[in-house]
C-alpha cells in the first residue's frame, strides 16, 4: 500500500495557540525522556502518564509518544530526545474540506481545535485525490519550523488492481546529461538536465562567492535553495513519466538499483560534481510512490552493463560514447541513454536481489 507524506502550513495561528503547540511540545519531550528511564515502558498506557506529571497532555499524543519512544529506545544512542513533537493517529486527527478550504483538527490540552492549512497547489490536487479515493490517514505530525507551524500529514492508498491484459513493460534510465529518459519499447520521452545543470552551477558560483566572504548562513540558504528546486524538478518529472506510463497502459515500470552505487561521471561544465551528487534516489523514490498510487508495479534491476549492451546481446564499454550507442558486432546504433532504458526494462542483467519489488 502507497504511503504519501504531506508538510501542510497552519493558517497564522494565533500566539495564544502558538504557545499551547510549544507548552504541548515542551511537555511531551520531557515525558518522552522520562520513558526512557521507565522501566515497566513495556506494559506503559496513557493511564502511567500520571506517574510522570499532574500536567495536562491529551491521551491521543501520551499513546502515541509511549508508541514512538518503545519503538525508538532500541536504536536511541542520544541518552536523551532533543525535541518530541506531537504525534497524533487517524482517530484523534481529522482533514476536511469546507467552503472551498481545507483544515485540520485536533486535541490540544485546552480543547480540540480546527484550523485552516495552506496548501499549495500541488498539495490541493494530492488532497483532493487522498479524499476522493478515501485514503487512510496514518499520523500527523505537529511541528515547527521557522516561526512557522505544520503538520505532516501520512495517507496511505489503496493500490488499484491492474488489468490483466495491460502487459506492457517500462523502463527508466537515470543519468546526468538527460536525467531520465522513458522507454516502452522504442517509445520514449526524455528529460534535458540543461535547465537543472544551469541552476546548479549558478548557485555553486554563488556558493563561492560567499565561501570567500565566509558568509556561512548563506551559504547554507543557498544549498536549501537549490534542494528545495530540485525536489520540485523532481516532482515535475515523475508526474510526466507516471502519467506517460498510464497513457500507454504500462503495467510495470523498471528502474536500475542504485543502492550504493557512487557514479563516476563528470561533466564538463560542472568541475567535480559528478552523478553521486545528484538528487538520482529522491527522483526513484517519487517515481516509484506515484506509480504505486496508479497501480503500477515498480521493480529493480542490477544497473551492470545496462548501457553497454547492444540488442544482438554484445556487451562492451567502448559500444557507448556520450549519447551515441553503436554496437561495435553488429552496427546497430540508438541514444545512449535510451538502449539503456530498453535494456532496463527488459532487465537483462537480472532483477536486484537487494531492492525488491513495490
Amino acid at each position: 500500500m502507497p504511503t504519501l507524506t504531506m508538510k501542510l502550513e497552519l493558517m497564522k495561528p494565533t500566539r495564544h495557540k502558538q504557545a499551547i503547540y510549544r507548552q504541548m511540545t515542551e511537555l511531551n519531550t520531557r515525558f518522552a525522556n522520562w520513558l526512557l528511564g521507565y522501566e515497566e515502558l513495556a506494559r506503559a498506557t496513557s493511564a502511567h502518564f500520571r506517574k510522570f506529571s499532574d500536567e495536562k497532555l491529551p491521551s491521543a499524543i501520551v499513546n502515541q509518544t509511549i508508541r514512538e519512544v518503545t519503538s525508538k529506545k532500541k536504536n536511541q544512542k542520544a541518552k536523551i530526545f532533543r525535541r518530541q513533537w506531537c504525534v497524533y493517529n487517524n482517530q484523534n486527527f481529522r482533514i476536511e474540506h469546507e467552503n472551498g478550504q481545507y483544515k485540520v483538527s485536533f486535541p490540544t490540552q485546552e480543547k480540540r481545535v480546527g484550523v485552516p492549512v495552506v496548501a499549495k497547489a500541488h498539495q490541493l490536487k494530492r488532497l483532493e485525490l487522498a479524499l476522493s479515493e478515501g485514503a487512510n490517514i496514518g499520523t500527523a505530525m505537529l511541528h515547527e519550523k521557522k516561526g512557522k507551524w505544520f503538520v505532516s500529514v501520512s495517507f496511505a492508498f489503496a493500490t488499484p488492481k491492474p488489468a490483466e491484459t495491460a502487459k506492457k513493460m517500462m523502463g527508466i534510465d537515470v543519468g546526468l546529461d538527460f536525467l531520465a529518459v522513458g522507454s516502452i519499447g522504442t517509445h520514449a520521452c526524455f528529460f534535458s538536465g540543461r535547465e537543472v545543470a544551469f541552476h546548479r552551477r549558478r548557485h555553486a558560483a554563488r556558493r563561492k562567492q560567499l565561501g570567500k566572504a565566509k558568509k556561512l548562513n548563506a551559504i547554507r540558504k543557498s544549498k536549501g535553495k537549490e534542494a528545495q528546486w530540485m525536489k520540485e524538478m523532481n516532482h515535475l518529472i515523475s508526474r510526466r513519466l507516471v502519467d506517460f506510463a498510464v497513457a500507454n497502459g504500462v503495467r510495470t515500470l523498471r528502474m536500475e538499483d542504485l543502492t550504493g552505487i557512487r557514479h563516476s561521471a563528470k561533466s564538463k561544465k560542472e568541475a567535480g560534481r559528478n552523478l553521486h551528487s545528484w538528487a538520482h534516489y529522491q527522483l526513484q523514490e517519487f517515481i516509484a510512490y506515484k506509480a504505486a498510487m496508479a497501480g503500477i508495479q515498480v521493480e529493480y534491476v542490477k544497473p551492470d552493463y545496462t548501457s553497454q549492451t547492444c540488442k544482438c546481446g554484445h556487451a562492451e564499454k567502448a559500444n557507448r560514447k556520450r549519447h551515441v550507442f553503436r554496437c561495435r558486432t553488429c552496427g546497430y546504433q540508438l541514444h545512449a541513454d535510451l538502449n539503456a532504458a530498453i535494456n532496463i526494462a527488459k532487465a537483462i542483467s537480472g532483477l536486484s536481489a537487494t531492492k525488491k519489488a513495490g
